[in-house]
């Protein structure tokens, strides 16, 4: 495959993660700002098509255009989605590179899944939610007032992310680990 076929394969799954992240569902247990898509499919597709660093380009390529089309957060939602997205996205595709079978398959997925729900964790704690107070004026107290009406488990900021934030981004990446596992392999000679 010419470098120009594997950049026109790149650009368009980015493009269909673009255009995926538009079709998103909130779940019960969690605040309506924490919703369900499936835009990290396409880049896993590409990580473990092309390599785990071409993952990440789709991951940087979607929240771009997310952030130049849609942009409501002044770019943390963006900056949030893409260091959740790519550490699932890299951790998965790197460890896939290694063993390209069904199981190295489950195995790296689940391990990207993990990855993720502590990348996330971590991020939101430390970066992401201080940055929407910081910077936005939306109080990390408003934030977890809001949680604790769908979820009365939630009580302040480490509530919020033991059993908002860490589960929401477990189902997350679960799902499109799911969706991922099983179209791949049906797909993989279009991909590549």
């Amino acid at each position: 495959m010419s470098k120009t076929q594997k950049l026109t394969k790149i650009s368009i799954l980015a493009a269909a993660a673009y255009l995926i992240m538009f079709i998103e569902f909130p779940l019960p247990l969690f605040p309506d700002f924490l919703k369900i898509d499936l835009s990290d499919v396409p880049a896993l597709f590409s990580a473990f098509a092309f390599g785990p660093i071409f993952g990440v380009v789709v991951e940087a390529m979607k929240n771009i255009l997310h952030l130049i089309t849609k942009g409501s957060t002044s770019g943390i939602g963006e900056l949030a989605n893409f260091i959740v997205g790519s550490s699932l996205v890299y951790t998965a595709g790197a460890l896939y590179k290694r063993d390209k079978t069904k199981k190295g398959a489950v195995i790296s997925l689940i391990a990207g899944v993990l990855v993720m729900a502590v990348v996330a964790s971590v991020t939101n704690y430390y970066i992401f939610l201080p940055l929407y107070e910081k910077v936005l004026g939306f109080p990390i107290k408003a934030v977890v007032e809001i949680t604790s009406k769908v979820n009365k488990a939630v009580v302040d900021l480490n509530t919020l992310i033991v059993y908002s934030i860490m589960p929401f981004n477990l189902i997350k990446g679960t799902v499109a680990s799911v969706v991922t596992f099983a179209l791949y392999k049906k797909l993989h000679s279009i991909i590549k």
